[in-house]
């Protein structure tokens, strides 16, 4: 942690810096083909598959071999990647072009030419196999916790309660029901035509079926339980890379050979080979081997705190801030837990630990407040609901109060605190933001009984398993939660964490939270038609779910990243924290 004087310091050579350059300059010389970009990180994603993969990291790293039918651009200026472009699709579906239907509730989507598998022979993507990639996301082995589809496409409510009665143990019983089964509101016209109906129209829909979990899935798929070792080792890839070789320690992409370029206007394929090396928790040992060229870029893990002020002050062009809007990391409570005879369930006791983290502290973990700020509500600034102005818990300069936070707790019933389960992630700075959490709650007289977990369990199991809630396996934890896109995205940013009807396994609503008002105002909120009307009513939403204590929101922050020498054409992708691999390009010595 820098002394006060080191971050005033680190400010100035912050501005300098702001978010780094284009990336893609053409100072950066003609681009090469050929070489590995080497990859270096701590753990395993939480998914592979892409119907259940919902953290950062792996749906970054799915655009590299499931495509999806719209998707956005990588850049390093933020507001570049917001709109939508054409992935898989052939174009945008308007209004004008007769993509949209005139009441906003029908879509007709065509794809693009171009697309293959790369089975042996080549075969052609097919519309029926985005199809069976949306059946998937309703797999009672490792399901989707986005729960857009359901609220919105016609019949796949109904879809997904039957299909959550199959045998998730077989994979035969699994694939019959998907073969067997129709959503009536998202149908294969013919091997190039969707056409999706919506229960209402949906402003940010071309957002949400761009999402990794409605990525193309060939019939192979069928034969494998979703996500198991089984699967990950049989990926099938209609994009420029393919997965060659996977374990929890290393995996490696190779050109896909059925991929055609000359169709692709997003991806360059630079690169022969991407290698994914794992199982390094020390963001110092990556932040090393970057510096030395042994490792091209970082997994899972931000530049290292320590490391920060020196390649701010250097001026070091391989450093760079990018913008990353969201509430990361943020303490949710498990409300299911039976501990503490069920303390965690009643919005007192909340409210008392919501005065009591120094968000400031947990800020300094990341380099200071230049480069994280303190957040007061679930809603960071740059998205839709956001109000600078409100203020529900506050407290001197953001450090906390534990005398208030006591006293709070107290007339909850009680006086002589809490016994708290708080698993923590071992990766980057979340084992000094745990143990500041630890000595803030220990202040106001609640001892915490913490836990190392390894970032992919903590994604995948820890936090996703009801029983594992519902018994009190945990009662606090600090993840973190990054909209799935930019723009009108009130839906993905508080609806998955808040809508308690949404419950259930691989859901992001973590600790079972559900509050009737509070879903009432998510449909409501979803069904604004302008930007105005959205702000509005997401900033209702969050101001209900933070007067009911739904979470404890830590800090926004720039997502800092570094990479090696040789590494050219960077380009960020801001909702997944990462460069997009299939536009870097390496320069030979």
């Amino acid at each position: 942690m820098k002394a006060a004087a080191a971050i005033g310091t680190l400010a100035v050579a912050l501005a300098a810096c702001g978010g780094g350059g284009k990336g893609g300059s053409s100072d950066e010389g003609t681009p090469q083909k050929g070489g590995t970009l080497k990859i270096a990180g701590s753990s395993v994603p939480d998914h592979i598959d892409p119907a259940s993969a919902y953290s950062t990291v792996n749906q970054g790293f799915s655009r590299n071999w499931a495509l999806t039918l719209f998707t956005n651009k990588a850049s390093n200026n933020f507001n570049e990647t917001i709109p939508n472009y054409p992935d898989a699709a052939a174009e945008l579906p308007t209004k004008e072009n007769g993509g949209i239907s005139a009441d906003g509730k029908t879509y007709t989507i065509k794809l693009r030419d171009g697309l293959k598998w790369n089975t042996n022979p080549a075969r052609p993507v097919t519309a029926a196999d985005f199809v069976r990639g949306l059946k998937r996301t309703c797999n009672p082995a490792s399901p989707a916790g986005a729960p857009y589809y359901t609220d919105l496409i016609v019949g796949m409510a109904d879809f997904c309660k039957g299909y959550g009665k199959v045998d998730a143990k077989s994979a035969s019983a699994m694939g019959n029901y998907q073969e067997s089964h129709d959503i009536p509101g998202y149908t294969a016209k013919d091997d190039k035509t969707l056409v999706v109906k919506l229960k209402q129209p949906a402003g940010d829909f071309l957002n949400i079926i761009g999402m990794s979990f409605a990525s193309a899935a060939p019939k192979e798929y069928d034969n494998y339980i979703p996500d198991s070792p089984e699967f990950r080792s049989h990926t099938v890839s209609d994009g420029p890379y393919q997965m060659t070789s996977y374990s929890d320690k290393k995996f490696i992409l190779d050109r896909n050979p059925n991929w055609d370029a000359a169709s692709d206007k997003l991806r360059k394929a630079y690169v022969d080979r991407i290698e994914v090396d794992l199982g390094q928790d020390s963001p110092d040992q990556v932040e090393q081997q970057l510096e030395q060229g042994t490792a091209d870029l970082a997994w899972d893990q931000p530049v290292p705190t320590s490391a920060i002020p020196r390649l701010a002050q250097s001026k070091d062009k391989r450093f760079r801030l990018q913008d990353n809007p969201g509430v990361n990391p943020y303490i949710v409570f498990n409300t299911l837990s039976p501990n503490n005879k069920g303390a965690l369930g009643k919005k007192a006791v909340r409210q008392a630990i919501e005065y009591a983290i120094d968000k400031v502290a947990i800020a300094k973990n990341y380099g200071g407040v230049n480069v994280a700020q303190p957040v007061r509500s679930a809603v960071a600034p740059g998205n839709v609901g956001y109000d600078p102005n409100y203020n529900p818990y506050p407290t001197n300069n953001d450090s906390g109060d534990p005398a208030k936070c006591k006293q709070m707790l107290s007339a909850a019933g009680y006086s002589n605190g809490l016994t708290l389960k708080f698993p923590y992630r071992t990766n980057s700075n979340h084992p000094r933001n745990a143990q500041s959490i630890q000595a803030n709650l220990q202040a106001c007289g609640i001892t915490v009984q913490m836990s190392p977990d390894t970032n992919g369990n903590f994604y995948g199991t820890t936090l996703v398993t009801p029983a594992d809630a519902k018994a009190g396996k945990w009662d606090i934890a600090a993840p973190g939660w990054g909209p799935d896109w930019y723009g009108n995205n009130g839906r993905s940013g508080l609806q998955p964490l808040f809508d308690g009807r949404q419950y259930g396994p691989n859901s992001p609503d973590y600790g079972g939270y559900n509050n009737d008002q509070v879903n009432k105002l998510i449909d409501q909120a979803n069904q604004a038609q302008t930007q105005a009307d959205a702000q509005t009513a997401w900033a209702q939403v969050n101001k209900l779910v933070m007067d009911d204590a739904a979470i404890v929101p830590l800090i926004t922050q720039k997502y800092s990243t570094y990479q090696s020498a040789r590494v050219r054409n960077t380009l960020f992708l801001p909702a997944f924290q990462t460069y997009d691999y299939s536009l870097v390009w390496l320069a030979k010595k």
